[in-house]
């Protein structure tokens, strides 16, 4: 049964282990604060800090803090109702569930099942960030996964060591290893992409391309040296990276470093990436 909570209540749960909670774990710690990589982008250095005597989280990246209702609200991107929900009951609030499957290791993901994407709730998301079922198809599938004893299942996309990156309309994790996906045509032309959506995004945009070239998608901007071995064995290089620094930095790098290399982010000016620039374009047509 749910547990229904205030707002003066919800403020006393722990911002460390709310972000815990949802796949986000500290860096480095000290006595009266403890450091993560900030969930709300890619970063190789940790910004985000959690006062352990105030809890409350401050992002030195964006200049920007609060309490734990405002992290759930801006991670989960849901109403203050909702965050309520989930800091009162958890995950078990949400229809991201699945029956429990009993397993003793209970600080990891553990993939259950994977299978074809068909859950209506899948589709739906999809489907509000532009993104047809039959693209979607093609490069991913149906995870289900276990994260301390709580169950889920998203939108996975497997990468070059067998582990999953993991989307639903509530979480973004991923299982480990951690890496890149590589996904090869035997073409002579790359495109190197940061994360799922903006594979999705661009297949939805030009098939035809996506279809004459082969693809990387980084899944974090942290494994772009993991991946410029690569790059040397195509004509043509494009570079579709955010644009926000930590991805124009990266597309600078590796335009001043290889010559095969063209940044294509230009189509999306005025976007942080690729999904916002189709669902800014699609909410015009509607």
């Amino acid at each position: 049964m749910k547990r229904k909570i205030n707002c003066e209540t919800a403020r006393n749960f722990s911002v460390i282990k709310t972000l815990e909670k949802l796949g986000h774990f500290p860096k480095m710690t000290a006595e009266k604060e403890a450091w993560f990589l900030s969930p709300f982008r890619s970063e190789t250095q940790a910004s985000f800090k959690v006062s352990k005597t105030k809890n409350r989280w401050y992002d030195h990246g964006e200049g920007v803090g609060g309490n734990v209702i405002d992290l759930v609200c801006r991670i989960l991107k849901c109403s203050i109702k909702e965050a309520l929900e989930f800091l009162g009951d958890g995950i078990k609030g949400f229809s991201f569930q699945q029956q429990p499957i009993f397993n003793d290791n209970k600080n990891q993901i553990d993939i259950t099942k994977i299978e074809e994407l068909v859950h209506p709730a899948l589709i739906q998301y999809l489907s509000s960030r532009g993104i047809s079922i039959a693209i979607a198809k093609t490069y991913c599938k149906e995870v289900w996964y276990r994260y301390k004893d709580a169950y889920f299942f998203a939108i996975g996309l497997r990468n070059n060591k067998n582990g999953w990156e993991l989307r639903n309309k509530f979480y973004k994790n991923s299982s480990s290893p951690k890496s890149y996906t590589y996904i090869q045509n035997d073409n002579k032309q790359l495109i190197i992409l940061e994360g799922m959506f903006d594979l999705l995004s661009l297949a939805t945009l030009d098939d035809v391309l996506m279809n004459t070239s082969d693809s990387i998608v980084l899944n974090s901007i942290a494994f772009i040296k993991d991946m410029e071995p690569f790059i040397k064995n195509y004509e043509n290089v494009y570079l579709y990276l955010d644009n926000d620094t930590a991805g124009m930095h990266a597309t600078k790098y590796l335009l001043e470093k290889y010559n095969n290399t063209i940044d294509k982010s230009a189509i999306y000016k005025n976007h942080k990436d690729l999904n916002e620039f189709i669902c800014n374009e699609k909410g015009k047509i509607s």
